[in-house]
C-alpha cells in the first residue's frame, strides 16, 4: 500500500514503514536525552510525542511565512534548475525525511510546470537516513526496482547545519554504490548551505524557511524518522503518522502556497539565478565556528551545538535546550525561537558576533 501521509499522490510518496506510539518507544524529553547522550541508546530509537503548536505560535508561523514566502519560493525555483540542469527535466527527487519532504514536493511540482516535465515523469519519494546509521537502503533498493535510472535520483533537504547528513549521505551512497554496483550520485540540494557541504543550493544565508518552524503539521502528518527494534531487516525505517491532527494539517496548503508564489516569479522574472556562495568560505566559517564556540562552552560533544535557524528550532521543539544564543533579538527570523525559550525558561544571550542568526547548545546530562 503506497503511503503519502496527509499529502497527495502526486506530492510524495514516504517509503517510511508507519509504527504507533508504543512502537516509537517513546520517552519524556529529559529521559530521551540522557539516554541519547549516555550512549544507552541511539536518537533514533525514540520519539518524544508531538503537541499541536499554540494559537501564539501559529500566529508567529504565519507571520514568518509571510516574510519569507517569496524567498522560499525563489529558492525552490533556483533548487528545481539545478536538479534538472544535473538530472534531467525528469529526476527522480528522493526527500530525506522530514524537512527534505515539504522542499521536494515543491520542487516535484516546479519541475513539471516550469522544466517541461509530464506530471507522470517526475517521481519524489521521501525517504530516511539516520545520523551515524546510515541511509535506507531497503528504500533506495525500492526505487530502483521501479525502474528508475540511478543517475536520475537527487536527493533534497532543507538545509545544512554543520553539515553532518550531508557527509553522511556521501558515505553511505558510496557504499551503497558499491554494494549494488550502481552509480548514484551522493551530493545533497538544499534550500540553505550553511556549512558548504551540499552538492547545490540555492543560497548559503541562514534565513528562516517557514517549514523549519512547524513538525508533523506541515510534513504531512509524519513524525521524523525511527530505526528500532519495531523495524525488521527488510522494512523501511519506521515513522509515526499523527492521524489526530488533521484539523490542524497545513502541508497540502504550504506546497501549494509556496508553488503559486514561485510560479508568479517564474511568469514575471523567468527563471532566477542561484546566488554566488563560497562553498569553502562556508565550511571554513561552519568549522571555526565550531572550534571556537566548543571551547567556549567548554564542551567536547559537537552534537551538543546546533547552528542556524532550522537546527536551533528543532533543539526547542524536541530536546533538552540549555541555552539559546541569537545575533539579534530583534530580527523577525528569531521570534518564533524566542517565544519557545520563553516557555521552556531557556536562557537567551544576544551575540552580535555570530555567523548565524541563532544557535541552540543543548543541555548536557552531566550539567544535571
Amino acid at each position: 500500500m503506497n503511503f503519502h501521509g496527509s499529502y497527495r499522490p502526486q506530492d510524495v510518496e514516504f517509503l517510511l514503514k508507519p509504527l504507533t506510539l508504543a512502537q516509537a518507544q517513546t520517552e519524556n524529553v529529559v529521559d530521551k536525552e540522557s539516554l541519547i547522550q549516555s550512549g544507552a541508546r541511539h536518537y533514533s530509537e525514540m520519539l518524544t510525542p508531538e503537541s499541536l503548536p499554540s494559537p501564539a505560535y501559529r500566529a508567529l508561523f504565519a507571520r514568518a511565512h509571510a516574510l519569507n514566502r517569496e524567498r522560499m519560493a525563489r529558492d525552490c525555483l533556483v533548487l528545481a534548475s539545478l536538479i534538472a540542469r544535473r538530472h534531467g527535466p525528469a529526476p527522480v527527487l528522493v526527500s530525506l525525511a522530514r524537512a527534505g519532504t515539504p522542499v521536494g514536493a515543491i520542487v516535484a511540482h516546479l519541475l513539471r510546470a516550469c522544466m517541461g516535465a509530464t506530471a507522470a515523469a517526475v517521481a519524489h519519494y521521501s525517504i530516511s537516513i539516520v545520523r551515524d546509521r546510515g541511509i535506507d537502503s531497503n528504500a533506495l533498493d525500492h526505487i530502483l526496482a521501479r525502474g528508475h535510472a540511478p543517475a536520475a535520483l537527487a536527493f533534497v533537504d532543507g538545509w545544512t547545519g554543520k553539515g553532518v547528513i550531508s557527509r553522511e549521505l556521501e558515505r553511505f551512497v558510496q557504499d551503497y554504490n558499491r554494494s549494488r554496483q550502481v552509480d548514484i550520485e551522493s551530493g545533497l540540494y538544499v534550500l540553505s548551505d550553511l556549512a558548504g557541504s551540499a552538492c547545490c543550493a540555492a543560497s548559503g544565508d541562514d534565513y528562516l524557511i517557514p517549514s523549519s518552524i512547524l513538525n508533523a503539521t506541515i510534513s504531512g502528518l509524519v513524525s521524523r524518522s525511527i530505526l528500532n527494534s519495531a523495524v525488521g531487516p527488510q522494512d523501511f525505517h519506521g515513522c509515526v503518522w499523527f492521524g489526530e491532527f488533521a484539523a490542524a494539517d497545513l502541508s497540502c496548503w504550504f506546497v501549494d502556497d509556496i508553488v503559486s508564489a514561485a510560479l508568479a516569479i517564474f511568469a514575471a522574472e523567468g527563471m532566477p539565478q542561484p546566488a554566488r556562495a563560497d562553498r569553502a568560505a562556508l565550511a571554513a566559517q561552519s568549522s571555526a565556528f565550531m572550534a571556537t564556540e566548543l571551547a567556549r562552552q567548554g564542551i567536547n560533544d559537537a552534537n551538543l551545538i546546533k547552528p542556524g535557524i532550522g537546527e536551533a528550532t528543532r533543539v526547542l521543539l524536541r530536546r533538552l535546550p540549555r541555552l539559546l544564543l541569537v545575533r539579534d533579538a530583534g530580527a523577525e527570523d528569531v521570534q518564533h525561537l524566542l517565544m519557545l525559550a520563553a516557555e521552556k525558561s531557556v536562557p537567551v544571550q544576544v551575540r552580535p558576533d555570530l555567523p548565524y542568526h541563532a544557535v541552540s547548545i543543548i543541555r548536557s546530562v552531566q550539567d544535571g
